[in-house]
């Protein structure tokens, strides 16, 4: 026999037809680094570069002394991928744009475990994309 809490908590979770509608499918990808695999640290930082992107600073000194700095957003395969990062190496991704994102992990294969699961998003889950464009270069 249930209790009153379980029961309340099992009704929260129950949906009624309209709002499994509202429902659509996502891929989750897990992934993990073999370290081992990697010649250097510079190239394990090339992977997560390409995926997630990165900010590049610029300092520079003009010719009266007067320092700037410039600041480059560089973009990974993510920025044009709707998503949503779960934890540590594990993000969802839109299905229908999953693509991109499955194209670079098999580019690094040799060196990077994944998985994929299809998972079922909510009305209220949000998957956000970066801010490059479709044909903007991506270093992969």
């Amino acid at each position: 026999m249930r209790s009153e809490k379980e029961r309340k908590a099992l009704k929260g979770l129950q949906r009624t037809k309209d709002e499994r509608v509202t429902e659509r499918s996502a891929t989750l990808v897990c992934f993990s680094v073999r370290g081992e695999k990697f010649d250097s640290a510079s190239e394990r930082n090339k992977f997560f570069r390409g995926l997630y992107g990165w900010k590049q600073t610029v300092r520079t000194e003009d010719a009266g002394g007067n320092e700037k700095e410039y600041v480059y957003e560089r973009h990974g395969v993510l920025d044009r991928v709707p998503h949503k990062k779960v934890d540590q190496s594990s993000i969802i991704v839109d299905e229908d744009k999953a693509d991109d994102v499955f194209k670079f992990f098999r580019s690094w294969a040799n060196k990077v475990m994944w998985r994929t699961f299809r998972v079922m998003l909510g009305e209220e889950d949000e998957l956000e994309a970066g801010e490059a464009d479709e044909d903007e270069e991506v270093l992969e």
